[in-house]
C-alpha cells in the first residue's frame, strides 16, 4: 500500500527519480519518459471522464481503466526480473478488446476517417486516444532498449482503440454523431 506523508523528497533534484526496485533512473531516460506519458494519459482520460455528463457507464468503464493506468505505471516503473512485481495480465488486455467489441457493436461501419470533435466530451476522449497513442511510442521506445512487459505496450495499442470506439459511441449517443473527414473540402479546384 501507498503511503506519502510528505510530498517532496529532494532525492530527485539530481534529475533522477526512483524505481520500484530501488534504483534510480534518469528522468530523461526512456523509463521515466514512458511512466511521465502514462501520466499524462491517464490526467487526460480523467478530462474525459469529467466532461461526460450524461455518460454514467461510460464513465464508470473509464474510472476502472485509470486504475488499470496506475497498474501500467507500476508495471513500467519496475525493471524487468522483480519477482512479484505489478504487472498488467493478458485478461485486462482481453478486457479492453471485450469492452472495444461491445461498442462496436452497433456502430456503423465508418465511411471516412472521423475529425476529433464535436462536443466536448468526444473531443476529450480524442485527445485521450492521441495521448496514450504518445505513451505506447514511449512504452515501444522502451521495450526497444530494454525488457518491458509485452503486454504493457499491448494495453496502451488496445486502450488507444477502446478510446476512439468510445468516442463514436459518445458522437452517436445523442452527441449529432461523427464528425467525417471531407478530403479536400477546402480546395479550390
Amino acid at each position: 500500500m501507498v503511503k506519502l506523508n510528505k510530498i517532496y523528497t529532494r532525492t530527485g533534484d539530481d534529475g533522477s527519480s526512483g524505481l520500484v526496485d530501488g534504483s534510480r533512473a534518469s528522468k530523461a531516460g526512456l523509463r521515466l519518459t514512458a511512466i511521465g506519458e502514462v501520466d499524462e494519459a491517464n490526467s487526460n482520460i480523467g478530462v474525459a471522464i469529467a466532461a461526460l455528463d450524461d455518460h454514467e457507464i461510460m464513465a464508470d468503464r473509464l474510472r476502472l481503466i485509470q486504475n488499470e493506468m496506475f497498474d501500467l505505471g507500476a508495471d513500467l516503473a519496475t525493471p524487468e526480473g522483480i519477482a512479484g512485481a505489478l504487472r498488467i495480465t493478458a485478461d485486462q488486455v482481453e478486457r479492453i478488446e471485450s469492452g472495444i467489441d461491445v461498442m462496436n457493436a452497433d456502430l456503423a461501419p465508418l465511411t471516412s476517417f472521423i475529425l476529433p470533435g464535436g462536443s466536448v466530451a468526444v473531443a476529450a476522449l480524442h485527445v485521450a486516444r492521441a495521448v496514450v497513442r504518445r505513451a505506447e511510442r514511449a512504452a515501444v521506445a522502451l521495450a526497444a532498449a530494454e525488457r518491458v512487459n509485452p503486454h504493457a505496450t499491448a494495453y496502451l495499442n488496445r486502450l488507444s482503440d477502446h478510446l476512439f470506439v468510445a468516442a463514436r459511441l459518445v458522437a452517436t449517443e445523442g452527441e449529432g454523431g461523427d464528425v467525417l473527414w471531407q478530403p479536400g473540402a477546402t480546395r479550390s479546384s
